[in-house]
């Protein structure tokens, strides 16, 4: 008599899932019990305000010498980020939501003063909130990080610009181009700020999105839900 073969064990990815909607509830209950205000204040807390082109009045790294030639390539440096911002709704009451990788790689190619190409890619895998199971939550089912590990945009009119970049200059600019998020590519535009230190650059700026655009389903777990737009968010530090 042959013993019953043994019971295939639960797979990894069903343990993570499993251990992630557990907490996902247990954060629910908690703000069913105290209400919106405390998920909003206590669990969620104060969020990053949104990037800005401004210098870091708390670097302390020696200045880069000053840029005389501004053509060639420019990348992205220490102090690049970028990550999303978006809208949880908790029994009417809006809790705003960040998350952020330093994983930013891309190069600005510019001639003639103007911005003729570029591409930034951002390791989506490494975004992170202040809420480890949110942020499985994220990983795992909305953006599918194990089959689209990174976002890219890719510049698609040329930027140009009247004079040569001073320290201390800042424009305002409208950009134009593709974002590559979750496998899917569509035509953005984003409203930039930057500003010239006389050797680095920064720029920042948010694109809004659909996540229906991109084939991202925005989570709905009943107690909490994400808003169905949201937005891509960046500083890039440049140093040629």
């Amino acid at each position: 008599m042959t013993s019953p073969a043994p019971r295939r064990s639960m797979s990894r990815r069903a343990i993570i899932l499993l251990s992630v909607a557990g907490a996902l509830v247990l954060l629910g209950a908690a703000a069913i019990v105290f209400g919106p205000a405390f998920y909003r204040d206590v669990i969620v807390g104060e969020q990053p305000s949104a990037p800005t082109a401004a210098p870091d009045a708390d670097a302390s790294a020696a200045p880069a010498a000053p840029v005389e030639d501004f053509d060639g390539a420019w990348q992205a440096a220490e102090g690049s980020y970028a990550g999303y911002r978006v809208d949880e709704v908790l029994n009417g009451t809006d809790v705003t939501v960040v998350g952020r990788t330093e994983e930013v790689s891309g190069e600005v190619q510019v001639q003639d003063l103007a911005v003729t190409e570029a591409e930034i890619t951002v390791d989506v895998a490494s975004i992170a909130t202040d809420q480890p199971n949110r942020d499985s939550y994220f990983r795992d089912n909305a953006l599918e990080v194990g089959e689209h590990p990174t976002a890219t945009f890719r510049l698609t009119e040329p930027v140009s610009t009247d004079a040569t970049p001073e320290a201390e200059d800042a424009a305002t600019v409208e950009v134009a181009g593709e974002l590559t998020l979750h496998g899917v590519t569509r035509e953005v535009t984003a409203e930039v700020d930057a500003s010239f230190d006389g050797a680095t650059a920064r720029v920042a700026g948010s694109i809004p999105i659909t996540f229906a655009d991109f084939d991202v389903e925005a989570p709905d777990l009943g107690f909490v839900s994400v808003e169905p737009e949201g937005f891509v968010e960046f500083l890039l530090v440049l140093e040629k």
